[in-house]
């Protein structure tokens, strides 16, 4: 037994100072961080600045990847695929942590991802055309209780925060309503503007088409009022006991030496405090919401436990 501790300790001694090079070292090329949605949203716009900001203080660029699709799950799973070093990271949206829930993974989104920093979160609400019959929530609800499953709305992908708090509202008030996913921000608002749909739950990408006249904002679903928007209601003020806003941030493959997770955050957390991100999160009523490294993972681990109760009082946890 003491022949092994000695070889163990031998091995670590070795090591350490490997660890600690590769860290100082750190990083020597570009950084790729992988988002979840599309070029031109809101959540690319804040992620561009954000990564710009960051190259500034790491050295090396941080170029953004664009995944959409599944739910906004891809960055993650591209993590699982990229070698623990540090110049893969990957945007960790809430819609993650429910997917064990309503697929079958080969992975853990609590084990098998390095939680680096929380970085902000979504400002959500429903809106609808201004040339259409819903002219507030009160038209909305009359109208998908006169017609049960005919009233479409979007949303920006099956199990997002979008659908599934749609969904939820939806159940609370016993009516039916038509969903309809999109990939991304762009495609949803393509969609409101073409007539196809009724009815929009989003972030507030949707916030350029408020100010055009195009769109009108029937609720928000954070704790208080938007500023931008102080005489629209939040779900809390309709009598609903739904608050709904999203925090992400930013992982890494599991495994990545922890002097690297320890450069990465500090150098995000510097570049979330410049005055350029905060003013682009703030054109979409976003805000900076910060997590540490161990807040963040604690975070995952609580909100992977609730997911599931989501899950499940809608009726969409998979069955094998």
């Amino acid at each position: 037994m003491r022949r092994r501790q000695v070889v163990q300790l031998a091995a670590a001694a070795v090591a350490a100072p490997s660890l600690s090079a590769f860290a100082q070292a750190f990083p020597s090329r570009p950084i790729k961080l992988v988002i979840a949605f599309p070029a031109g949203g809101p959540t690319d716009i804040t992620m561009r600045q954000l990564a710009e900001n960051a190259s500034k203080h790491l050295g090396q660029q941080v170029i953004i990847e664009n995944k959409a699709g599944a739910g906004g799950s891809l960055p993650a799973q591209n993590l699982q695929i990229s070698p623990p070093d540090g110049y893969t990271l990957a945007q960790i949206p809430l819609g993650v942590f429910r997917l064990p829930y309503t697929t079958k993974l080969t992975w853990d989104p609590i084990k098998d991802i390095s939680y680096i920093i929380n970085v902000t979160g979504y400002a959500f609400g429903i809106v609808a055309p201004t040339d259409g019959p819903i002219k507030n929530w009160a038209d909305f609800v009359a109208y998908a209780k006169a017609n049960p499953g005919k009233l479409s709305y979007g949303s920006t992908g099956v199990l997002t925060s979008p659908h599934l708090t749609t969904e939820l509202i939806a159940q609370r008030l016993g009516i039916q309503l038509n969903h309809i996913p999109y990939k991304g921000n762009a495609d949803l608002n393509q969609a409101l503007m073409g007539g196809q749909l009724m009815a929009g739950a989003d972030s507030t990408g949707w916030a350029p088409l408020v100010e055009a006249g195009k769109v009108r904002v029937l609720n928000t679903w954070g704790d208080k009022r938007l500023p931008k928007y102080p005489d629209v209601p939040t779900l809390k003020d309709l009598g609903i006991d739904i608050v709904q806003n999203s925090p992400f941030g930013i992982g890494a493959p599991r495994g990545t030496p922890p002097e690297v997770v320890a450069r990465l955050h500090d150098a995000f957390k510097k570049a979330m405090e410049e005055p350029s991100y905060v003013q682009s999160l703030a054109k979409y009523d976003m805000v900076p919401i910060y997590m540490s490294s161990s807040d963040y993972l604690k975070f995952a681990q609580d909100t992977f436990v609730r997911e599931k109760a989501l899950v499940e009082k809608l009726g969409l946890l998979k069955t094998q």
